[in-house]
């Protein structure tokens, strides 16, 4: 290639979206000195840096360029390479000049010549212009200055727009696309700026520093990417929306829990605000009951109002709600606690179901604490005379438990086997406790012994549930010395007379068949109070006062035989369909006189009589059927307490 006489001329010529131009002219030369003269009009890194890639490519695949001639070519590109890198960038202002006359070098011409033509074009191209132009050699000693045309090529905004993702695939330092494999492989420094692994690992060589923002770096700090093509995008928008966004449901999360809470608060002052006028209906409906009885006290018979302001009266004093869903059954006065016991249903059945006793003062009247017992409903309450605070209580879960009042706790179990109606001491020896079963039976337990019962009373006649069962004190009594214990039936009753030990005599008492809900004795005054419900014969409610008698020896060798006979009969209205318990004490007016109360379901009321006379003396009344009535005196003073389903009501005598 080098004898030829005209040698190719080679210019390569940029892209119109392209911004900077380079034009390589070729020609030929005698001398190997001959020089060849480059201009590089410079507009931005981007476009010098695809101009020099071009100009490198056109010259290494020119078919004809000789070996020799392209080696000078690479290495002439290497050199502006080299230059371009550690030079700012030149202007367009800025001005080649050049020391050969054979070389020349030319811009592309304006508009549409300035667009690269294809391969056969380019290769025609400098043939032409060899044989338009003649070369005029000039002697050395002449400079020879050749005029440069700024050209400003067309620039396709579409290129433009797709120039920006080049930027993310080139290394800044050679500005050569980086690869994923081989020495220009992606790599970084830890100020996050990219490179290819074989420009960073030179440039660190020869200094410390990051070339895009002067940070200290080391060799040991390069780390390699792989990534065919990096770009950063701007989510400054997103990132505050999606801010702004969790800030609202933070917000909106605390109003949500703000508002539940001040639903729950509406629904707590609702709720109590109901029980409120529950509890004013109620209260209204006390005081209408009270001025009814006021009157109808107004209306009793000369006589009856002369015994009752002779002797005194009870007044209403309180009523006290013990249980809101109703339940209450039986009523029990501990003096020594200074308190009474009402049972009922869990307050919290749904957390703690079962069965319990409710505390109430009888200092304030008001109640205390709910205690639970037994799983199902209670039946019977006692409270030992000697033990302060352990109750005895039966219930129909099969078991009667001694229950500690003073830590509220269950203190023994005894298992029955069958349902337990009634319970009570043993007043002559208080290690004895007893409890009447559905089948008529009463069983007989030692506290001291935990295991079993220690006997038991089978029933003569019926097998009917006790539903009442009264033990009476021995005492020195010429009418009836002996003690025991009085077990009633639905059919009737017996008097158990207990001997030394645990020998027990049966006696069947006189009573009507079929008919009994409840006996009730006074141990001192050895009566004994029968209720009859309504039957065929006697359509009305009646209380029997009866008073215990005990037959004086026979001559034959036969046993005394215990027995009662009736001393007054008191009638209430014509329902009872509730097995109620009635009361019979002494009188609070004293003179050695008696009363008996008992619940009169037809008028719901309590009814109170004098023993002696038979008179009646008020007519209490209630807004429910009375289920149990408890007398009891605190700080000298005389109460009555009634019990139905959901209220305790309290009178005082006066």
């Amino acid at each position: 290639m080098e004898d030829m006489e005209v040698d190719p001329q080679v210019e390569v010529i940029a892209r119109p979206n392209e911004e900077n131009l380079i034009v390589v002219s070729d020609s030929d030369s005698s001398t190997d000195e001959e020089d060849s003269s480059i201009q590089i009009i410079d507009l931005s890194d981007r476009a010098r840096r695809s101009a020099v890639g071009n100009a490198q490519r056109q010259l290494i695949d020119d078919q004809f360029v000789g070996h020799s001639y392209t080696e000078r070519l690479l290495s002439l590109i290497h050199t502006v390479q080299e230059m371009s890198r550690a030079a700012p960038v030149l202007r367009s202002s800025q001005t080649s000049t050049t020391t050969t006359s054979e070389p020349s070098i030319s811009t592309a011409s304006e508009g549409t010549d300035a667009v690269a033509q294809p391969q056969t074009q380019t290769e025609a191209q400098p043939q032409t212009q060899t044989e338009a132009q003649p070369v005029h050699p000039k002697p050395d000693t002449e400079p020879v200055s050749e005029s440069i045309q700024q050209t400003t090529p067309a620039v396709n905004p579409a290129a433009q727009g797709g120039g920006d993702d080049e930027d993310g695939e080139t290394c800044s330092i050679c500005f050569e696309p980086w690869t994923m494999a081989g020495k220009h492989r992606l790599a970084a420094l830890r100020c996050g700026h990219l490179f290819g692994y074989e420009c960073i690992n030179r440039w660190l060589y020869g200094g410390n520093k990051c070339p895009q923002c002067n940070k200290k770096a080391k060799r040991d700090h390069i780390i390699f990417l792989y990534a065919r093509k990096l770009q950063a995008i701007d989510n400054t928008e997103e990132v505050q929306l999606k801010k702004s966004l969790e800030d609202e449901q933070r917000l909106r999360r605390m109003k949500e829990v703000e508002t539940a809470q001040c639903r729950l608060q509406l629904q707590t002052i609702k709720d109590e605000n109901t029980r409120l006028q529950k509890e004013v209906e109620e209260l209204r409906r006390l005081k209408a009951q009270v001025a009814f009885s006021s009157s109808q006290g107004a209306a009793l018979s000369l006589s009856q109002r002369q015994d009752s302001s002779s002797g005194g009266r009870y007044v209403f004093s309180t009523a006290v709600l013990v249980s809101q869903a109703g339940g209450c059954r039986v009523l029990a006065h501990c003096e020594r606690l200074g308190c009474l016991l009402a049972s009922q249903p869990s307050p919290q059945a749904t957390f703690l179901p079962g069965f319990g006793v409710k505390k109430i003062s009888t200092a304030n009247l008001k109640p205390s604490q709910y205690v639970p017992i037994h799983s199902k409903q209670i039946r019977g309450l006692a409270f030992s005379q000697q033990h302060d605070s352990l109750l005895l209580s039966a219930a129909l879960d099969n078991t009667v438990k001694l229950t500690s009042l003073m830590a509220n706790t269950v203190v023994q179990t005894y298992n029955t086997g069958r349902p337990v109606w009634s319970c009570c001491w043993c007043h002559d020896n208080n290690n004895y406790i007893y409890a009447g079963l559905c089948n008529g039976s009463v069983l007989v337990y030692d506290t001291r012994d935990t295991s079993t019962f220690v006997q038991e009373l089978v029933p003569l006649g019926s097998k009917c549930p006790v539903v009442s069962l009264s033990y009476i004190p021995r005492a020195a009594s010429s009418s009836f010395p002996c003690g025991g214990l009085i077990a009633g039936t639905l059919d009737g009753g017996c008097f158990w007379e207990h001997s030394e030990g645990t020998a027990y005599t049966p006696h069947i008492l006189p009573l009507e068949s079929g008919n009994c809900t409840d006996i009730q004795v006074e141990p001192d005054s050895r009566h004994c109070l029968i209720t009859y419900r309504p039957g065929r014969l006697n359509p009305a409610l009646r209380c029997v006062l009866m008073e215990l008698n005990r037959s004086p020896h026979s001559d034959n060798g036969q046993p005394p035989v215990c027995s009662c006979s009736p001393v007054q009969t008191f009638t209430a209205g014509s329902s009872c369909k509730l097995l109620t318990k009635n009361a019979v004490f002494k009188s609070p007016a004293g003179e050695a006189s008696t009363l008996v109360c008992a619940g009169d379901e037809s008028t719901n009321s309590t009814m109170v009589w004098d023993a002696g006379t038979g008179a009646l003396l008020q007519k209490l009344p209630a807004d429910i059927p009375v289920l149990d009535i408890c007398p009891f005196e605190v700080n000298q003073s005389s109460y009555l307490g009634s019990l139905t389903e959901k209220m305790l009501k309290v009178y005082k005598w006066e």
